[in-house]
């Protein structure tokens, strides 16, 4: 699935969240942004370098 952080929100509100692959990229935005609109315990499973982006493969605490 792919797409923002209420899509993940809502499959994480169904209970049929397992995992999140996020890509950051290297930008400051302030006081930045939540990656998920409401609170999902994540556990970081691997991270790796792709070019500038971190990718960083998070599972769900249930």
């Amino acid at each position: 699935m792919v797409g923002g952080g209420d899509v993940a929100g809502q499959f994480a509100d169904a209970g049929v969240l397992d995992e999140l692959i996020v890509s950051f990229a290297p930008v400051t935005l302030g006081s930045g942004k939540p990656l998920l609109p409401r609170h999902v315990e994540l556990r970081l499973e691997e991270c790796g370098q792709n070019g500038e982006f971190l990718c960083a493969r998070y599972s769900v605490v249930r």
